[in-house]
């Protein structure tokens, strides 16, 4: 019996636009990433100024992409940047747009202190929506209770403990983040890590983010 197979046609354009939103599934952390950004008063960001007047990205979409992508374990900002071209997730969140590595890197460092905060709450609030884990951040104070054991009588929800966790562990993946593009900035294979022109799509293979 002759093998059946099914036909792959790369050349026949879609009749149709394509809907992102029929591509990422529904249980991606995308869209948790998304409901709880927009939860939060981003208008104390500092954008980038340019001088051509090109229009600036949303504080919201570039907040929610990094937390994204930083709580995926993807911390370079080229590998964000090449992200937006290959990873469904990233593209949905960021509605096919691409800011370009130069643009990720300056955000989160004029912004670090309002990262940090609003990335904490984003945390807070998936522990409220009892979620166990954003990416590859544990959420649910697990270290904390075996310690709150060995000290009876203290609540580590009342004490403050969970939250000094979460924001250790994001100063954490903000100085991972830092340490990447300030690799590349000294690296010159590597290329920069936060200034010079945007990478080229094709020049970098990004890894699938975690679901």
């Amino acid at each position: 019996m002759a093998e059946r197979f099914v036909e792959v046609d790369r050349n026949t354009p879609m009749l149709l636009p394509a809907d992102l939103r029929d591509w990422v599934p529904e249980d991606d952390l995308v869209h948790f990433v998304l409901e709880a950004v927009g939860t939060l008063p981003t208008g104390g960001f500092v954008v980038n100024e340019r001088g051509s007047g090109h229009p600036q990205y949303p504080p919201s979409m570039m907040l929610a992409l990094l937390i994204y992508c930083y709580a995926n374990g993807i911390f370079a900002s080229r590998r964000i940047e090449r992200a937006t071209y290959r990873d469904l997730g990233v593209r949905f969140l960021t509605g096919d747009t691409h800011p370009d590595h130069d643009t990720l890197c300056t955000f989160r460092r004029e912004n670090a202190k309002l990262i940090t905060k609003f990335f904490v709450r984003v945390l807070e609030l998936a522990r409220e929506l009892k979620l166990l884990q954003v990416g590859t951040i544990s959420v649910d104070g697990r270290g904390l209770k075996a310690n709150a054991r060995k000290h009876r009588g203290v609540s580590y929800q009342r004490s403050g403990q969970l939250i000094e966790q979460l924001e250790k562990e994001v100063e954490a993946l903000l100085a991972k983040a830092e340490r990447a593009d300030s690799q590349g900035e000294m690296d010159p294979a590597v290329g920069s890590g936060c200034r010079g022109q945007p990478t080229d799509p094709g020049s970098l293979r990004e890894p699938e983010l975690g679901r």
